[in-house]
């Protein structure tokens, strides 16, 4: 044993960090991989290029502005990752997280400035690292968002050599007198409810539950979808930033403010709880679910799991991705506009301030002290190819 390595000798204290299970070239590639699809969200405000310690952003255009306010937001996209891990695909992730955290800006009435990203995995495969990057970047471009740093974290030991996650933060401006909230809400307002692509990125667990329990595997064909249950499910969030902007620009009231007052975006809790937070304290909404049919996907989840389309309302957005609560008499031409971006919308509800009926409403969701939700009726049935009315 004379020559055998000493616990001093450098054969065997030899620690690097790839032996540590970090490939710190593989994430070098990921960055090379992704750097045209990051520089392509870029405008002139973005200065500095890919690869520095912070991005910066030229906020000269704040200066013009009465009294700019900052917005911010940040979130992931849960565990629909799982379903992107399990049949490999991995472009689609990035348009998701957009969703989920620039969305979130736009309900305040901000445009969105620029955003961030983090990735942590388990291992870095650079492909793998660019098309999660890409599907953010294309994302990005669509909100007129800016991309401008993030990070890729490789956590050996902590996350399996295939996991990953990811989330995000975005930065937006509005004028303060032109923030959107409850305190504009007024009763006889409309409301107006914005079709979702799908079930976007909340509630997935509960998805997975049902899958699981029913012996499906997400490379299974799904013959109600013609395509497989992983590509059904992992249909990307559908992005309303751009034509929410374009709506409070154009839908003026006759003292020249928008006639959009409050916008919800229906994420985790549902359709009730997310318009109930944009509601004043005093005032209620009977949704009406006759007036649209719940997207094909989760009536197939529902039949699935032997359970009925109500039962799922504080889970899954069922088919509204967003609403817009919006001047009364301004409720058609609101109708119209989002329906020229492409996308199908209809009157669901009224604001009232009468006193509050007998029922089950949503009051006091995330914390919010505002209004009070119901949803009433039964679904429409109607054989429409994006599922609404």
């Amino acid at each position: 044993m004379a020559d055998a390595p000493t616990p001093s000798s450098p054969q065997s204290s030899s620690s690097t960090y790839a032996e540590a299970g970090v490939d710190t070239a593989a994430g070098d590639l990921a960055v090379e991989l992704m750097k045209s699809s990051v520089k392509a969200t870029h405008g002139p405000e973005v200065l500095g290029g890919v690869g520095g310690f912070a991005g910066l952003f030229d906020a000269s255009a704040l200066v013009g502005m009465k009294r700019p306010l900052l917005a911010t937001s940040t979130d992931g996209v849960g565990t629909k990752v799982a379903i992107a891990q399990a049949i490999d695909k991995h472009d689609t992730i990035g348009h998701d997280l957009v969703g989920m955290v620039v969305d979130d800006i736009v309900v305040v009435g901000a445009k969105p400035l620029y955003m961030t990203d983090y990735i942590a995995t388990g291992k870095v495969f650079p492909q793998r690292i660019a098309d999660i990057v890409r599907g953010i970047a294309e994302a990005c471009a669509l909100t007129g968002t800016a991309l401008v740093g993030g990070e890729t974290a490789e956590h050996p030991g902590l996350l399996g050599a295939n996991d990953y996650d990811v989330a995000g933060a975005a930065t937006g401006a509005v004028e303060a007198d032109a923030v959107l909230g409850a305190d504009r809400v007024r009763a006889g307002d409309a409301v107006i409810a914005l079709a979702s692509s799908g079930i976007h990125s909340n509630g997935f667990s509960l998805v997975r539950h049902i899958v699981t329990r029913a012996g499906i595997s997400y490379g299974d064909r799904a013959a109600d979808f013609g395509t497989t249950w992983g590509e059904a499910l992992l249909e990307p969030t559908r992005l309303y930033t751009t034509p929410l902007l374009e709506l409070i620009a154009k839908l003026r009231e006759e003292d020249g403010g928008s006639a959009v007052h409050s916008l919800s975006h229906v994420t985790g809790g549902g359709i009730a709880a997310n318009l109930a937070r944009v509601l004043p304290r005093g005032t209620w909404v009977d949704v009406d679910r006759a007036t649209w049919s719940p997207s094909p996907i989760f009536r197939v989840l529902s039949d699935v799991a032997g359970t009925s389309l109500e039962s799922s309302e504080g889970t899954w957005n069922l088919g509204i991705g967003f609403l817009a609560v919006v001047a009364g008499d301004q409720a058609d031409e609101a109708v119209a506009l989002i329906e020229s971006a492409g996308i199908s919308a209809w009157q669901v509800g009224v604001v009232s301030d009468a006193a509050l009926p007998e029922g089950d409403f949503e009051q006091g969701a995330k914390g919010v002290d505002g209004g009070a939700v119901r949803l009433v009726g039964a679904y429409s049935h109607d054989n429409v190819a994006d599922g609404v009315k």
